[in-house]
């Protein structure tokens, strides 16, 4: 298989990350990429817009957590770092912010070494590390030599738990994330439901577990609960696509959204 800095890039199996970056209409992405994304969407032909909508979710909450003075961004499953990508953004407003990104994979990192350029002002780091285990993303040398987590931290954890089902602790690991952060830290996440569109995403789900990847969508209550004990700002846990919306928002549905999203700041 075609490698990069001695890593195997397994050209010829899916890769999850490699496809939400085909549904984004990214150029980091293979044939066998594209075929599962194909089957994908073929249970779901309105998929291509959910990731379109979650992704301009993350840049308009990147925008407006910087624009409100977060200068220091933890993004944990990061995924193919598209672009526009969210130190990008970050850095647009402000270009000393400060941005680390995890990832478990490590075909991920070898594209992100390739694409993660920050500002010369600012600061961008990548640690390797799985999600599921905090204390090993918090204790890295690369996170803290890059933020400090006396002072306020956006967390994003956009499009990431529905594949942390709730088999492998979902709740107890977020919790272990915010308890690390302080007082004026934000919690920005995005995840996938089937409130809307049940037996579309049944075939959805089936077509990620049967390629191996574990998933799990979840409902607004079941959302709702990786908030408690931080405070919600407007508008609340709401469809990705309604998530304060610009003149650049598409006007997605619901349904073809299927993504809630928040933001809630710690007291």
């Amino acid at each position: 298989m075609t490698d990069y800095d001695g890593i195997d890039l397994e050209l010829g199996r899916a890769h999850t990350a490699r496809m939400y970056d085909y549904f984004l209409g990214g150029v980091t992405n293979f044939e066998a990429d594209r075929q599962a994304a194909g089957e994908a969407l073929a249970a779901m032909p309105w998929l291509r817009k959910s990731a379109q909508a979650n992704r301009a979710f993350v840049h308009r909450s990147t925008r407006a957590l910087a624009q409100a003075g977060f200068t220091q961004f933890l993004d944990i499953g990061t995924g193919i770092p598209t672009s526009p990508n969210l130190h990008e953004i970050a850095q647009e407003v402000d270009p000393a912010a400060r941005v680390v990104y995890v990832d478990n994979d490590r075909i991920v990192l070898a594209h992100a070494r390739a694409l993660l350029v920050g500002t010369e002002q600012g600061r961008t780091a990548y640690v390797e590390a799985e999600a599921t285990d905090p204390k090993a993303v918090l204790d890295s040398a690369e996170l803290h030599d890059t933020l400090d987590l006396n002072q306020p931290v956006a967390l994003s954890l956009n499009a990431l738990l529905h594949f942390i089902p709730d088999s492998l602790g979902a709740y107890e690991i977020v919790e272990q994330y915010k308890a690390a952060l302080p007082s004026g830290s934000a919690l920005v996440m995005s995840h996938a439901t089937a409130d809307y569109a049940p037996a579309e995403w049944e075939r959805v789900v089936a077509t990620y577990r049967a390629a191996g990847t574990p998933a799990q969508v979840r409902t607004l209550q079941e959302f709702a609960r990786f908030f408690e004990g931080w405070d919600t700002i407007a508008p609340g846990r709401v469809s990705c696509t309604k998530w304060r919306p610009d003149a650049a928002t598409e006007p997605f549905s619901d349904i073809e959204c299927s993504v809630y999203a928040g933001v809630a700041l710690k007291p």
